[in-house]
């Protein structure tokens, strides 16, 4: 993913520089390339992306408020670090995706049966190449992550208004987190993915919201039921 607002280097072009800082720094957290548990010096962010302290500042008190970083007490200073992984967090972050994503679907199930046909073709042919791609011996596990986020974002796309989506950009990336730093483990049992999604699929086409809603919920709680396991064999990440 691109970022909005960077140069060749790096740097933050001149601009809405506190959106880019924000992204930039989201991005960096999302991916792992700042540690969870890793401390947050203002200078040496501004310095790496090459501006000022100011909207740096802003960029995290914004990242702060959506759960991203968190200040720890340490003397009389309050220290402000990335949030660790941990699996009380992680199965807050997947029910309120699942939260957030029921709403979408339900939505999605009370559009015309027009939209409902069309859509749900979209649905299918997205966990088709995923189920494609589990049978393949050499599974590629960043195409396994698009394609998965593809499926969730083709609905939410579809259905969701302006508020909805703000949440779900807010709270999706954290989601995003987990996934991409016990991503060998969390993808044993794509298929199962594969078998829940055709259930989102199916009450949808039916028109079915309550039912549309029930299926996408249980999609994400299974998933942090994969991840909790995986994270009592392997640990959290940067608790202290």
């Amino acid at each position: 993913m691109s970022v909005v607002g960077e140069d060749r280097r790096g740097r933050v072009l001149p601009g809405d520089r506190e959106s880019s800082v924000y992204e930039r720094l989201r991005e960096l957290i999302v991916h792992g390339r700042l540690a969870p548990g890793s401390r947050i010096i203002e200078t040496e962010i501004a310095d790496r992306l090459s501006v000022s302290r100011t909207p740096v500042r802003s960029a995290l008190q914004r990242l702060q408020q959506e759960g991203y970083i968190v200040s720890v007490s340490s003397g009389k200073q309050a220290r402000p670090m990335v949030a660790p992984l941990t699996q009380g967090d992680a199965w807050e972050v997947f029910d309120i995706v699942g939260g957030v994503e029921g709403l979408a679907g339900r939505l999605a199930a009370a559009l015309g049966e027009r939209e409902r046909a069309e859509l749900s073709s979209r649905l299918e042919e997205v966990n088709a190449r995923l189920q494609i791609e589990t049978e393949n011996n050499q599974m590629d596990r960043g195409l396994l992550f698009e394609l998965d986020t593809e499926f969730h974002w083709t609905y939410v796309e579809v259905a969701a208004g302006p508020r909805l989506l703000a949440l779900h950009e807010a709270i999706k990336p954290q989601a995003e987190r987990y996934v991409r730093l016990y991503t060998s483990a969390l993808w044993g049992e794509v298929s199962t993915s594969v078998r829940e999604h055709a259930v989102i699929i199916a009450a949808i086409a039916e028109g079915d919201e309550v039912a549309t809603q029930r299926a996408i919920q249980e999609n994400w709680r299974n998933a942090a039921l994969r991840l909790s396991r995986v994270i009592d064999t392997v640990g959290e990440r940067g608790s202290w």
